[in-house]
Formats: structure tokens, sequence, C-alpha cells
């Protein structure tokens, strides 16, 4: 949900977009009109993850930019008249509906007939669900939970529908567009196999993460998350919430408290200090930066499956 009071800064952010882009941007003749791509496929991912899979997918044949830069945070995202143009000029706009409002608006504005959205395909079954007294409160499920894409075998079924949309935009590059996405699903079915296999046999099955982002993941290994804070990473628990969490550890005799790169990870060393536990990484992939342990989405996947190896205590 976009909050009330950042409307009004979506709308004129569009509006200085449009006069950036011209009157091309709603003219027949301009970059919205459906034609022959001529050069490299001009294509906007949102941030990392899609990023990441349309650069597979398009190798050379594309020309991609990310509207969420290295080290950003990409829940609170928001777009300058610059990028609103770039949204608008580009033949394919790969974003993930319900995430980053400021992208869907643009979407909306500029770039609805050339959009693809990745939860058309991602399969968005899961919500948060806050914890009261160290219990998970089904009645109280509230938001989406978007991060799909650190379930391997999502991010692979959303790869195969972008390539076929990115096969429709740019028909001569379909055999490159096949072989690259071919590759891709290689390797995140080598990825989800490696998880499988990580993940059979650990001591403890509760995962306590800083930030609700790995509830595709628990589910696809059999974990069970359990969030410090909600689906965004800067929420502050109340004094309520640290204490049904720090209650919830020292029972279940939970051992790590996962954080993340990109941001701080106080939350979680305050109740690794009340409990006694250990704290270690657990990254979300949401985009990269200096902290990050890997180049790559892959690698930084395979770290991620080291550290819960290392702190669910799997054998």
């Amino acid at each position: 949900m976009v909050p009330m009071s950042s409307k009004p800064r979506v709308a004129l952010v569009l509006a200085a977009a449009l006069t950036l882009a011209g009157c091309s941007a709603i003219s027949p003749s301009g970059p919205n009109a459906a034609g022959p791509v001529k050069g490299p496929l001009t294509v906007v991912a949102s941030f990392y993850p899609l990023e990441y899979i349309t650069q597979r997918i398009g190798g050379d044949r594309v020309r991609l930019t990310s509207l969420t830069k290295p080290g950003a945070e990409p829940h609170d995202l928001e777009l300058s008249p610059q990028d609103v143009a770039s949204v608008s000029g580009a033949d394919l706009v790969v974003y993930l509906r319900g995430f980053q409002p400021s992208v869907d608006a643009a979407v909306s504005a500029e770039a609805s007939g050339k959009a693809f959205d990745a939860s058309t395909k991602a399969n968005l079954d899961l919500t948060y669900t806050p914890i009261e007294a160290g219990k998970q409160v089904a009645e109280a499920a509230g938001s989406t939970d978007p991060h799909f894409w650190l379930d391997p075998t999502r991010l692979r079924a959303v790869a195969a529908a972008l390539a076929t949309r990115m096969e429709q935009v740019d028909p001569a590059a379909r055999a490159t567009f096949a072989a690259n996405e071919a590759s891709l699903s290689k390797d995140l079915t080598a990825l989800d196999a490696q998880y499988r296999a990580g993940l059979a046999h650990c001591a403890n099955k509760d995962l306590i993460t800083s930030h609700n982002a790995f509830g595709y993941l628990a589910q696809r290994y059999h974990l069970r998350q359990v969030g410090i804070t909600g689906l965004t990473p800067d929420a502050e628990p109340n004094a309520r919430e640290l204490a049904d969490v720090t209650n919830f550890v020292r029972t279940h005799h939970v051992t790590t408290i996962y954080y993340e790169t990109l941001v701080s990870p106080a939350i979680a060393d305050t109740v690794a200090r009340e409990t006694g536990a250990r704290t270690e990484v657990l990254d979300p992939i949401e985009g990269l930066n200096k902290l990050s342990q890997g180049r790559d989405y892959l690698a930084i996947m395979r770290a991620n499956l080291a550290n819960l190896r290392s702190g669910q205590g799997c054998s």
C-alpha cells in the first residue's frame, strides 16, 4: 500500500517525468508504441533479483538498468523524474506489483502495456503472521509476503515466464533468450537440490530472523520462520514483541539469530544478548552491497545455505 503522505510525491514525480520524456510518452509514435526492436532490448528492472534473472536471460541482447541502486533498501524506493523517464522509454519493465509503490505508480502511468509483473508467476501465497506470547497468531495474518526469490523454484518459474515475454518483445533474439533461460533453470534446479540436501537433517527447525523475509525459503525446506519484525526490514518491534521472541528463543533452545546486510543488526543483537544466542548473516538478497557474501544471487544463496547449516545444526 502507498502511504497517504507519499501519493502527492508520486504524482509530482510522474508529472516531472512526463516533461522529461516529452509528448512522445503519450504519442502513438513514441516509446510506448509497439514495433520491432532495433539493437539491444532496453529493459528496466525494479530491484536486484529481477535484475539478476533479466541479465542471465538477456545476456548481451539487453541493455539493462535497475531502479534500485546497489546498497539501497528496495522497500522504500522513491523514483526520481529520471527514473520514471527510464520506465517510460524502456522496451520492457520487469517489476513485482505490490512490493515498491512508486514503481507500481510509474508502471501504471507510463508502461502498463510493456511491463512484466513477476507476481503473476511467483505464486505469492504467504502472509506475515505476528507472534504473541511466543505463538504465531493465524487470525492476525496481514500483508502478503513478496520475497518469493528465496525459493529457487519460484524464481525459476518467474524466469521461464520472463523469457517468454522477452521473446515476444524481441523475436529475433528468441534462440538466445531460450538458451540462456535453460542455463539459468539448470542452475536454479541445482541450487534447490543443494538446499534440500543441506537442510534435510537439522537439529533445530526454528528460524529466527530480524526481518520476516524468509517465509518461502522456510516453507520449501521445512523450516519454521519466526521473525522479530514484519515484512519491512527497518520496522521497530515494541517491547512486548521483543519479549515474545526472546521467550520463544529460550523455550525452543534456539542458538542463532539471523540478521541481514542492508539494515542494522541492532535488533538481532538485542535478542541474542538477552538469550545467549549468537548472530549470523542471512541475506534476503534484495540488493547487493560491500557486505554481501557473494557477487551474485547464486553465490549469496550458497553462502546463506552454509550459514543456515551452521546455525541450525544441520548434519
